[in-house]
């Protein structure tokens, strides 16, 4: 039993093809959907509530929530409220799931003991040439190819989901929970997830900015937990490496990173990017 939280924000464009792959899951048998309409001025919540009768054909349940702009932490917060089981997914409204993924989620995650799941992430196809050629370097880097990232998605018990109260008023919920567990009490599934990178060169810019202040403020808020943490580093000859095999694709990821060096973000919110 399983209870998918989704926050959305003006998610009209993505909210339906979220929802009708979690729908294509071929598990949990039980599971409950709660998407949280933040603030929407768009057919986000509309759309959601379309999906009643899909929702009860397959014996699930459907929660919409058309919250004021609370934030995206207040908006899990409201829907942790709205939670029916112990056993909870937290997904953004941009992200397409395998079907095999949230029954092997279920499965992870059933045991006493605290845990923190996410399926395999991918990069989904981008669409403007400057975030595909990003996309080839940060492919590439630790934070994707080790570990269990949880971008986009993550996954508690309900021991694990005891690890902390309310979601605190910060930028980075994934990063807050992700470091709530220690390596080993965080699993990956065999089944995946498509992610997508914001498009184009600035809003590259700004997402990272907004990435790098959200792990400032886990460190300055929250020291405690950065001994959970398991960064791994790229060595100069990996760096050389990758910028010969894709000298364009490394020059974006190296700009992009430059830029946010030289100029990061002077006050700390959750941004989209879009």
């Amino acid at each position: 039993m399983l209870s998918i939280l989704i926050p959305a924000n003006n998610e009209a464009t993505h909210i339906g093809a979220c929802l009708q792959a979690v729908l294509a899951s071929d598990g949990p048998e039980t599971a409950q959907l709660v998407v949280a309409g933040n603030g929407c001025d768009d057919d986000t919540v509309r759309i959601a509530e379309s999906f009643r009768t899909a929702v009860k054909d397959k014996g699930w349940h459907l929660t919409v929530l058309d919250l004021p702009a609370l934030g995206k932490m207040g908006a899990l917060n409201a829907a942790d409220e709205a939670a029916t089981f112990d056993m909870r997914a937290y997904l953004d409204a941009d992200v397409i799931v395998d079907t095999a993924l949230m029954g092997q989620i279920a499965k992870t995650l059933d045991t006493d003991a605290p845990r923190y799941a996410s399926g395999t992430l991918r990069l989904a196809q981008a669409e403007t040439w400057a975030t595909r050629a990003y996309a080839r370097t940060y492919a590439q880097v630790p934070f994707v190819t080790h570990g269990v990232p949880g971008a986009g998605l993550f996954a508690v018990n309900g021991a694990g989901r005891a690890r902390w109260h309310d979601f605190p008023g910060i930028i980075s919920d994934d990063t807050f929970v992700r470091l709530n567990f220690t390596p080993k009490e965080r699993l990956s599934t065999q089944a995946g997830y498509d992610w997508p990178l914001v498009e184009g060169v600035a809003a590259l810019v700004k997402v990272r900015r907004r990435q790098n202040a959200g792990v400032d403020e886990i460190k300055a808020k929250f020291p405690e937990l950065l001994k959970n943490d398991d960064k791994f580093s790229l060595s100069t000859a990996q760096k050389l490496s990758m910028a010969l095999r894709d000298p364009i694709g490394f020059a974006v990821y190296a700009a992009v990173s430059i830029v946010v060096k030289f100029t990061p973000q002077r006050t700390a919110t959750w941004n989209r990017g879009r």
